[in-house]
């Protein structure tokens, strides 16, 4: 193992791998910094441009980007107070007041600093678990994978925020879209129409594609001015000159803190489609819990900011262990990695690290080797993003747009990838309206042929049902995937009760 990975930190060495790494974590940090851009569009973005490329030169530039996006978000969160990504939402709330008490370089270190840790640590379990949740992966059967789908879908539908309802049914709707085109146990045509449009499907990039960043760019349109940061102090130079040790200290300082923050985004990193929002909250949330003064948080606290940046760089990690030791990706940016594994011919799953084993390595070393980058582009460009952020949208989104078409037009070199992208961006754009989570939409889609697929398995293997439930993992993930929507509901009426039986007082 370790000299697999000294194999793959030295092929680092070279500048063919180097570069690609090096400037897909600088043009994550920026994208990451750029409010309303979100990393998966950053990652979409980048997708076209490594088609060209060797299969780890591409993979290691959509790894910097994932790494550098992460952290890039802190940026505006800490010192305009407006997240660069969902996921530093939960870092605002401490980020920004204290540089609002004139601390800025404090809150953008503690943030920096919290990443690098936690995305090491993150990388540490990456390295540790990938091989052997792989070799347990092997024993699995078409039984076990369809659970195991199962359990990933469901789980996703039951931790949508705003509507359990509305999460299941966007997930139905992805499983939907891959019944369309042929069918992949008998190649029998389905739902084609007779046109030869719909023969093939939808690819699943240009779906990503539309229903993620188009819908978003629309999203972005609408809201153009409360976007708008140019008067939250774009013009002002900020300092943020800090005491490098006495910041490491404060967070090394605090090592439960560190590390259970680290599990927890690790934990959801490995849960399907969660994503790193889901991690920053609910660490910042287990943070304030476990803090003997709760009522700091909110008011600039430094646990605050540690431990939603921590989580949120051990989130990639855990993303990467799914992809690479199931073949399920954890968000949409390592479902983009998934789709660009495929066009390279690559297949991910169990087998993974056993065939492709030099390039599963060079993927850990792109990890780990991405977080040093992503801390020396912080310290030389930290104050200069904020010009960044300024960049009007009338400018901004039109680049994105046509970048975007581009990705899907280059795809398969034909208007097809572009008029599913158009078609699907005012789909997606449409959910987004109604209030319909896109996530388990994307997983639905992402999942729907391999539940088919192997559903289909099992049943010819042996069309005895019960198999489902004997079967000790088997049942044990179906057992889950039922769990998942039961609590759910659980804590929705829970919370539901709270707000309605809760005092009408100021604390």
């Amino acid at each position: 193992m370790f000299d697999l990975l000294a194999q793959g930190l030295g092929d680092f060495l070279q500048l063919k791998y180097l570069v690609p790494l090096l400037v897909g974590t600088l043009v994550g940090v920026v994208g990451g910094a750029l409010p309303g851009i979100t990393i998966t569009m950053t990652v979409i973005m980048v997708l076209p441009f490594t088609f060209g490329l060797e299969p780890l030169q591409g993979l290691a530039a959509m790894v910097g980007v994932y790494v550098g996006g992460e952290s890039g978000g802190l940026i505006t969160a800490t010192l305009i107070g407006i997240p660069g990504k969902p996921s530093s939402i939960s870092t605002t709330f401490d980020g920004f007041p204290m540089s609002r008490k004139g601390e800025p370089g404090r809150a953008v270190w503690l943030g920096i600093w919290s990443s690098f840790f936690g995305g090491l640590l993150g990388g540490v379990f990456l390295i540790a678990t990938t091989g052997w949740l792989a070799q347990i992966a092997l024993q699995f059967g078409p039984w076990e994978f369809f659970a195991l789908f199962m359990f990933a879908l469901s789980m996703v539908a039951g931790l949508t925020e705003e509507s359990l309802a509305k999460g299941l049914l966007a997930g139905a709707f992805g499983l939907i879209i891959t019944t369309v085109g042929t069918d992949p146990i008998m190649s029998v045509p389905r739902f084609t129409l007779g046109t030869d449009f719909l023969a093939g499907g939808f690819p699943f990039l240009p779906v990503l594609i539309g229903v993620f960043a188009f819908a978003q760019i629309m999203t972005d349109i609408e809201r153009a001015r409360s976007l708008a940061v140019g008067d939250a102090g774009a013009g002002q130079i900020v300092s943020l000159a800090v005491s490098q040790m006495k910041v490491v200290g404060e967070i090394l300082g605090r090592p439960f803190l560190l590390l259970w923050s680290t599990f927890v985004g690790i934990l959801i990193g490995v849960l399907p489609a969660i994503g790193g929002s889901a991690a920053s909250v609910m660490a910042y949330d287990q943070a304030k819990k476990l803090s003997r003064h709760p009522e700091r948080f909110g008011t600039g606290t430094p646990e605050g900011i540690i431990a939603s940046e921590a989580s949120n760089n051990a989130n990639v990690g855990g993303s990467l262990v799914t992809i690479m030791a199931f073949g399920i990706p954890g968000d949409a940016v390592t479902a983009v990695m998934l789709g660009a594994m495929t066009i390279h011919g690559i297949q991910s799953g169990p087998l993974f690290m056993s065939q492709e084993s030099a390039l599963a390595y060079g993927i850990f070393a792109a990890y780990l080797l991405a977080h040093p980058i992503m801390l020396a582009i912080m310290a030389i460009g930290a104050r200069w993003f904020l010009r960044i952020v300024t960049v009007p949208k009338s400018m901004l989104i039109p680049v994105v747009l046509v970048l975007c078409v581009v990705g899907a037009y280059a795809l398969n070199n034909t208007m097809a990838s572009v008029w599913v992208l158009a078609i699907f961006g005012v789909v997606g754009y449409g959910l987004v309206k109604l209030g319909f989570p896109l996530a388990p939409l994307i997983l639905g889609l992402i999942l729907g042929d391999q539940i088919e697929v192997n559903l289909v398995r099992a049943l010819m293997t042996d069309s005895n049902l019960w198999l489902f439930v004997t079967r000790p993992i088997s049942a044990l993930l179906l057992a889950l995937a039922v769990g998942s929507v039961v609590f759910a509901l659980w804590q929705r009426r829970r919370s539901r009760s709270v707000r309605t039986d809760e005092p009408d007082t100021d604390f």
